[in-house]
């Protein structure tokens, strides 16, 4: 049966002899793929996935996801079967050797920021610092672009104990790709995510940036014009505003308006793409903010998602937007490894809440 509707299923055995656990990751996605390989390492489990991303039109590992589980390997000598392009079935079986600097080469413009995604929880794990250098989109659809992920969450999780930090060297837009990121991770012992409240909003950023080519149309400045000028006339408090053009293999842009409240963070982004005017991308970022806004969740949709394994592992309470798709999914992939997560709507609120980590 498709994960969430099953128990715990064992099968197989791993080369050591343990049980293996295997994970029907037919209603699931990428993110699935990528927090079930974090915990696999964390918890030394071999893990067999089958009908990985089954009901996408192209199921299957892509280049993007096979860059993530070649990376693990590559951390904790893991042994491997399935591990090709296309390929809907992956044995993965940890190792007891542990790399602390690491690389991944995508390449097409799948996303490198959700390569962090992969290595992100073993922070609570590792005893040394781990460096991950990798190449291939930086601001792509369906993706956290760098800018969300460098002022939105990991400044939300650093508050809660988690050391991590990334470097942007390149831009990578559709379809080239060709950016490159390093994220730093250091040894972290994580306090319980308590975000169910926000409490009163104290500013709005907006980070604005196109390709050089760009420049000469004003893209990037337009694009935060927009933004702060439709902030302004709702009378949101404006906070920072960067404006930037870089060198890139592909003509792109990228806006990301992050909302700071007293007790929380929460991020919107919109991508350019031919024939949407500069005005329209902002339009579009800040029409998300104040959805949000009007909600009274903590986090924004994809942090919702984002922050259940850590959520998990630490205990706490999240108030989000609404429970997804890839919400609930991952909550089943979590209750496999045997973290609880339960999940409670009423009056219009969503609440996730974990005791923390009861699998070690």
């Amino acid at each position: 049966m498709p994960l969430g509707s099953s128990p715990r299923t064992l099968s197989r055995l791993g080369v050591d002899g343990s049980h293996m656990l295997t994970i029907d990751g037919s209603n699931g996605g990428g993110q699935l793929l990528r927090t079930g390989l974090a915990l696999a390492v964390r918890t030394d489990t071999p893990l067999r996935f089958e009908s990985i991303r089954g009901s996408r039109p192209d199921p299957g590992l892509r280049p993007q996801h096979l860059a993530a589980v070649e990376l693990l390997a590559d951390y904790c000598d893991a042994d491997l079967e399935g591990a090709r392009l296309d390929s809907e079935t992956l044995v993965f079986e940890p190792g007891e050797s542990r790399t602390q600097t690491l690389s991944a080469d995508i390449p097409t413009a799948g996303s490198a920021t959700l390569l962090l995604d992969a290595v992100l929880p073993l922070a609570t794990a590792i005893d040394a610092p781990l460096t991950v250098t990798a190449t291939g989109g930086t601001d792509v659809k369906w993706s956290p672009p760098v800018a969300y992920v460098r002022h939105v969450k990991l400044p939300l999780l650093a508050r809660f104990g988690l050391d991590a930090a990334l470097e942007r060297s390149s831009v990578g837009y559709y379809p080239a790709g060709g950016g490159e990121v390093t994220f730093r991770l250091s040894p972290s012992s994580l306090s319980p995510i308590e975000l169910d409240e926000r409490g009163s909003l104290a500013a709005v950023d907006v980070y604005s940036k196109a390709s050089t080519d760009l420049e000469d149309s004003d893209v990037a400045d337009r694009q935060a014009d927009r933004a702060s000028d439709r902030l302004d006339a709702a009378d949101v408090p404006l906070g920072e505003r960067a404006v930037e053009y870089v060198e890139t293999d592909s003509t792109g842009s990228s806006i990301t308006v992050r909302a700071r409240y007293d007790r929380t963070l929460a991020g919107f982004d919109a991508l350019g793409e031919p024939g949407r005017p500069s005005e329209t991308v902002a339009d579009m970022a800040v029409d998300d903010f104040e959805r949000f806004h009007g909600t009274r969740a903590a986090v924004d949709r994809h942090m919702a998602d984002q922050l259940l394994v850590f959520l998990a592992l630490a205990g706490g309470r999240i108030a989000i937007p609404e429970a997804t798709d890839h919400v609930r999914t991952h909550r089943s992939l979590l209750a496999e490894f045997g973290y609880d997560v339960s999940l409670e709507s009423e009056g219009g609120t969503v609440t996730l809440t974990s005791s923390g980590d009861s699998a070690d």
